[in-house]
Formats: C-alpha cells, sequence, structure tokens
C-alpha cells in the first residue's frame, strides 16, 4: 500500500444526501494548542479514492444506508501505510506531511512501514526494498520525515511472525534471516529515540505462533528497545483472545529478560488457571515496567472465517474471507495496562490480493469472481464490513 496524501472527491451535498437517511459524525478537529499535550485522539487519514467513488455510486443509486455507512467507516481512524515507493525524499515527504496534518489536528498518526527486504515471502503483498542498505536508508528518511511529531510505528507486518527461514526464502547458513533480524533493530534503534514515537515489532496473531516460538524473534528483533509489539494485523482473531495472547507474550518477555527460558512460558493452548497461576508465580514485573501491544481490530468484529470443510486445497482463510465485519473502534483507552490501543491498521475495504484458494484460478471460488489485487477498493467486501459490522457503525 501508498502512502495516501488524497483529497475528498466526495461533494457536501452527497454527503448531506448521505446523512440524512443516517446520522454519521465526523471526527471534529480543534485546532492545535500553542503548548499541546500528548495527543488524545487518533487521526484520520484521507480515504482511498475508490471508496469515495462507491459513496457516489451508492447515493446515485438510492441505497443512502449504504452509502453512510461506507462513509462512517472511511471517517473511522486508520493507520497509513508506507510501502517504499519514490526515493527516500519521497517518503521523507510524504511521512512528514502526515504527521504535520496529524498534529494540526492534535490528533496521533498510526504509520505502517511495509518495506522490509523480501516482504511477505513474495506472496500478495511481495515487494520491499532491495537490500538491506537501501531498507536503511528508507527508514532513516522516514526518522527524518517524523521528526519530533508525535506518531505510534507499527513496524513491517509479518516480518517476524514470517521469517525468510519460514517460507524457502533463507539459505543453509541462515543469513537471510539474520538479516532481517538486523534490519528491525536498525529501525527500532533509528525510531524509537524520537521525541513523540512509539515503535511496535510484529508478533502476528494467536492463531499463528505459540508464545515459546514468537518470543525469541520478538527479542532477536530488538524488542527489548522498542515500546512493544502489534496483534492481528489484517486478520480476524477476537479481542478477548488478542488480550490474553498479548498478555502472555508480554509475560513472558518481561520473564525472558529477568534469565528465563522462553519454552518454560505458558502459551495459548495451556488451560487458562494454569497459564494464570505460572504467570502469578514467576512474573513479578508491574504493567508500566512490561512490553506493552496495540490490536488491529479493523475487521475482527465476527472474528475469523471458518472454510468449508474439505473443500478447498489451501482455503486461505485469510484472504478476503467472506462475511466478515469491522471490530472494536480505534482508541488509546482500553482499560487494560498491558493494551496501548486498539487500531483499524489494514484499511477496511481492501484487498487482502486474488485469493484462489489452492484452486487454479483466476476467480475466488467462494465468491465467483476475481478478487481485486492486494492493497485495491474492494466495494463488495466494503459493504459486508460494514453490514456486519461489531460494534454497529450506524446507529
Amino acid at each position: 500500500m501508498t502512502a495516501r496524501a488524497r483529497t475528498r472527491t466526495l461533494s457536501v451535498a452527497a454527503a448531506a444526501a448521505a446523512l440524512v437517511a443516517v446520522t454519521v459524525a465526523a471526527p471534529a478537529h480543534a485546532a492545535a494548542p500553542a503548548h499541546p499535550a500528548p495527543p488524545a485522539a487518533l487521526y484520520t487519514p484521507p480515504a482511498n479514492p475508490d471508496a469515495n467513488a462507491q459513496i457516489l455510486d451508492l447515493l446515485r443509486h438510492g441505497r443512502l444506508k449504504d452509502a453512510a455507512g461506507v462513509l462512517a467507516m472511511t471517517l473511522t481512524p486508520q493507520a497509513v501505510w508506507f510501502d517504499g515507493g519514490g526515493t527516500p525524499a519521497d517518503v521523507q515527504k510524504s511521512v512528514h506531511a502526515t504527521v504535520t496534518s496529524a498534529a494540526g489536528r492534535h490528533a496521533l498518526p498510526v504509520l505502517a512501514l511495509y518495506n522490509i527486504p523480501g516482504r511477505d515471502c513474495a506472496q500478495y503483498s511481495a515487494g520491499g526494498a532491495a537490500d538491506t542498505a537501501d531498507y536503511q536508508a528508507w527508514i532513516d528518511a522516514v526518522r527524518a520525515g517524523i521528526g519530533d511529531r508525535p506518531a505510534d510505528v507499527i513496524l513491517e507486518p509479518d516480518s517476524l511472525a514470517l521469517l525468510p527461514s519460514d517460507c524457502g526464502m533463507d539459505d543453509a547458513q541462515g543469513s537471510k534471516t539474520a538479516e532481517r533480524y538486523d534490519e528491525i533493530h536498525y529501525a527500532v534503534d533509528a525510531l524509537e529515540p524520537l521525541a513523540g514515537t512509539k515503535v511496535y515489532l510484529d508478533a502476528g496473531h494467536s492463531g499463528w505462533h505459540s508464545v515459546n516460538d514468537i518470543v525469541p524473534r520478538l527479542v532477536s528483533g530488538g524488542i527489548d528497545d522498542a515500546t512493544g509489539f502489534f496483534l492481528d494485523i489484517s486478520n480476524y482473531r477476537s479481542d478477548s483472545e488478542l488480550a490474553w495472547y498479548g498478555k502472555l507474550i508480554s509475560s513472558c518477555l518481561s520473564y525472558v529478560s529477568a534469565g528465563g527460558d522462553a519454552a518454560s512460558c505458558p502459551n495459548q493452548y495451556w488451560p487458562t488457571a494454569d497459564a494464570q497461576s505460572w504467570l502469578d508465580a514467576h512474573v513479578t514485573a508491574a504493567p508500566s515496567a512490561m512490553k506493552h501491544f496495540v490490536t488491529d481490530t479493523s475487521r475482527n468484529g465476527q472474528g475469523p472465517w471458518t472454510p468449508p470443510a474439505g473443500v478447498y486445497p489451501d482455503p486461505q482463510d485469510w484472504c478476503n474471507p467472506p462475511g466478515r465485519g469491522t471490530g472494536a473502534r480505534p482508541t488509546l483507552n482500553t482499560g487494560d495496562p498491558l493494551q496501548d490501543a486498539t487500531l483499524w491498521v489494514k484499511i477496511p475495504g481492501e484487498s487482502d490480493g486474488q485469493c484462489t484458494r489452492g484452486t487454479a484460478g483466476p476467480e475466488d471460488p467462494e465468491r465467483g469472481y476475481q478478487d481485486p489485487a492486494a492493497g485495491t477498493w474492494f466495494p463488495q467486501q466494503a459493504l459486508e464490513l460494514v453490514r456486519n459490522a461489531n460494534p454497529r457503525l450506524l446507529p
């Protein structure tokens, strides 16, 4: 996905028509005070232009509630993605524009950085910097763009949960995986010291790696020097499941930092009472001294999709699953001392890729048509997410 410096094409009259049917409150942006406190609200970037086009098309066809729903979804705070397009000077300019726009609204921007070499194991979102040197130059540009403005950084989704060694892209010596850890740690060291920046590292989600597997990866990636980690980017796990998984990871990191072995930690498959008893006995640090986490709730309102048994060679339950809905609204006030925020990191309504579920394709056999390319607006999915939203997007 590219950074979006977009202008709304939705006219005032069209927006008003959508709001006649259902009230949708747009976020109010007060002028930044002379000596601002840390942002208490999250930044809402300009929407995907194709989302605006869908809203206008729905209005033209008299589908006012659907139009208002998609509008409400786009007016919810979301991340801004930077995927390495353009030169370092270009990314510096784009990042600077984003953090400056957010600061002018006294809002906290969420920057999703997605340019690691060998990104996504050459799958639907393949790409990334050419090599470590190019990546470091790109990170340096991001750092210059942020400057002293506040920002939360989602550093390289899938970079630690999907290492080169996980997908046959490494050599016998493991050099590509070692480079991956060095690249992530370089970014942490470059960005975390900035005055207003918090950096979160990739910990996958609760249906992927065990706590015992992901914690050593986080340590190798430099979690000791970062604010914490993120969960469920572009996925669908439930809030309660993620909160427990996050607590287990944070607790295991605390245990390891005190000299313990990650293999001894309880994981998400332990009985809850047994895991809690272990934590009570082995983890004594206060939450303020532990690594915190954030979760992506952009599409988890209905939880994960359960594919029909035995129908598809590779069901790809993560890839444009049907019948999903947006989840909890983004907030910096979670009520959990270890969870810094719920965020919409994946842009709801943008495709995961052209899913074929192990078939010859090109159609998505679950949907009966070809899905848009990764990062492209997906009108049918956008409407699903609105209609199945939990909590609802509309009154």
